[in-house]
């Protein structure tokens, strides 16, 4: 299972912090991606991580403004969102693929998903 927290309103410019964190074993194949699905839009990639220790991916919209943690000694990963922008308003959701990811972006990858989170940046 996966527990989300963090989200909620801002204003254009602020930050926020989401965590994601699993409750169950893991081990060095594990991948956590985070998406999210803007108001009318299909639910798209913006990042992940893995328990290899690799650097964490992000998509060009992102980067540069969110930062991914190394998933921690308890299994948390944070999304840090800076600068924040009106168009980042969106759902998020982290997800966690217990195999080898090879297309991260792909849902079909991830076997278990957090519940949702609701980020609402005003201009």
């Amino acid at each position: 299972q996966l527990a989300e927290s963090g989200g909620g309103l801002v204003q254009a410019g602020d930050s926020l912090q989401l965590s994601c964190t699993t409750s169950g074993p893991t081990y060095i194949t594990y991948y956590m991606g985070w998406f999210r699905r803007a108001p009318g839009k299909e639910r798209e990639f913006i990042g992940g991580v893995g328990w290899s220790g690799g650097a964490p991916d992000y998509i060009d919209s992102v980067k540069g403004r969110f930062t991914i943690s190394l998933p921690g000694p308890n299994n948390t990963v944070v999304l840090q969102m800076n600068s924040l922008k009106p168009e980042d308003t969106a759902i998020y959701f982290c997800a966690l693929s217990d195999g080898i990811v090879t297309e991260r972006h792909r849902e079909i990858e991830y076997d278990t998903w957090g519940q949702g989170t609701q980020v609402a940046v005003s201009p």
